[in-house]
């Protein structure tokens, strides 16, 4: 009797690629919004594909918004909002109007990062089918909740880095929205 071994793909062997997931991106035949997260940045791209590869349209990272005068933590949730932002400013641009949001292998949680960025891409107004429900609260969006604990607690070491960056987190939220008008323009 003789019996085949089946080995997986390497992407998928590794966690990296879901292939059913990525056949249903494919099959809708519209470009995504790719979101990668790591501790200290969010990274978003508009990718669509062709039989040759993937073709990135439009990409935008966090480290980005320090240009525009954005001194705080890059990989919180009022940067992953701006990047979002940029993201659709640019994929405007380049004549992109509807995304469909691919998250990868993150989980999905109402009001997380990758739902900010989301978020700021509809802001910028590219098209994405998204429930308004899971986006979460705008507040939230504009760090005031960051502003909030950074009055009540007492140990000012837990933002030494903005401090050291000119930055006061009392101030995230008029900083957000001088820095969301900068993108809108």
């Amino acid at each position: 009797m003789n019996k085949r071994t089946y080995v997986a793909y390497r992407r998928k062997r590794e966690g990296k690629t879901d292939y059913k997931k990525r056949m249903a991106f494919l099959s809708s035949e519209k470009p995504r919004i790719v979101v990668r997260l790591s501790l200290k940045h969010v990274t978003a791209q508009i990718v669509a594909y062709t039989p040759q590869g993937d073709k990135i349209l439009a990409s935008a990272h966090s480290c980005e918004l320090k240009k525009l005068g954005w001194n705080y933590h890059a990989g919180n949730l009022p940067s992953a909002y701006l990047t979002g932002l940029l993201l659709g400013k640019k994929a405007k641009q380049k004549k992109v109007a509807d995304a469909i949001l691919d998250s990868g292998r993150v989980t999905s949680t109402k009001g997380n990062r990758v739902y900010a960025v989301a978020k700021g891409t509809l802001d910028a107004g590219i098209n994405i089918p998204i429930g308004k429900e899971i986006i979460g609260d705008e507040k939230r969006l504009r760090g005031e909740h960051i502003a909030a604990y950074a009055t009540q607690v007492k140990d000012k070491n837990m933002f030494t880095k903005n401090i050291s960056n000119g930055a006061d987190p009392k101030q995230m939220p008029a900083q957000f929205d001088k820095i969301k008008q900068k993108i809108m323009g």
